[in-house]
């Protein structure tokens, strides 16, 4: 959970306020409104880091609320995510005073607009780990705080320049990232992808982050969005063949072929 990030989620359906919130609860402090004009006072009593809000609400819509916020001072940094239809978005909300930072499009699965906020959250949880940094600009966590591909997507989304570094067990990788896309990666006798793909497997450890960390060396193919699609590309096929009948051959668990995981099953798409 990223305690340090406050979440304000407006959503004037109640279950979907309600499914939305028991997601995202494990990621951020939540706070709920079932419309703007309740949001809005909770916003302006504790601001949030994050607004995520539907558009279509009687009264106040959510692009009214988003202004109102952001012609407040004190609620004028929050991150904005609508909830919209792909007609409201391109017809609609285009063209807005203020910038939103994401569109989740409706109808939309759970799980698909769970990931999405959450990369938003990380980012941000990145970005105010960082400003709490120690003196020496370097910043310092485990993985049970932050695991390897959420700060990988942070670097990227946040477009930081940096020296990232893992450690575990007498094992290292170091990363560097320039305007959030990785250009060298080390791993031992590993260089470049490889190395990145390695260190994805990762589930413990701990990580040095050094803003002023540079390297000349350019030893990836990939941009960073691509390393990330290949590296879970190949974790799934460890994971698939460590299922399968040749024993020992990847790493990690995930559901029997032909079988829906639970997390799956629980997926479920939602209109409001």
């Amino acid at each position: 959970m990223s305690d340090n990030v406050k979440l304000l989620l407006v959503e004037d359906n109640p279950m979907v306020l309600g499914l939305l919130k028991g997601a995202l609860a494990p990621l951020a402090k939540v706070n709920t409104a079932s419309d703007s004009a309740d949001a809005l006072l909770k916003a302006i009593d504790d601001p949030p880091d994050v607004l995520v809000s539907d558009y279509r609400m009687p009264g106040m819509d959510g692009r009214q609320l988003m202004d109102k916020l952001k012609s407040r001072p004190a609620t004028a940094g929050v991150a904005v995510i609508l909830l919209a239809t792909k007609s409201d978005i391109a017809e609609k909300l285009s063209g807005l005073s203020y910038p939103v930072d994401d569109f989740v499009e409706k109808p939309f699965f759970l799980k698909e607009a769970t990931q999405r906020i959450k990369r938003l959250i990380d980012k941000i949880s990145l970005e105010k780990m960082a400003k709490a940094a120690q003196s020496d600009g370097v910043l310092r966590g485990n993985l049970l705080q932050m695991n390897v591909i959420d700060l990988v997507q942070s670097l990227e989304m946040g477009r930081k320049s940096c020296s990232l570094t893992f450690t575990k067990k007498g094992e290292k990788c170091e990363m560097y990232f320039v305007e959030g896309q990785v250009t060298h990666a080390s791993y031992g006798d590993l260089v470049g992808d490889p190395a990145v793909f390695k260190v994805l497997r990762w589930t413990d450890g701990n990580f040095e982050m050094n803003f002023e960390g540079k390297s000349a060396e350019r030893t990836t193919e990939l941009n960073t969005q691509g390393l990330l699609m290949e590296g879970l590309r190949l974790l799934d096929e460890a994971n698939n063949a460590g299922d399968g009948s040749q024993s020992g051959g990847g790493s990690g668990s995930s559901a029997a072929p032909g079988k829906r995981s639970s997390e799956e099953e629980e997926d479920v798409l939602l209109d409001s």
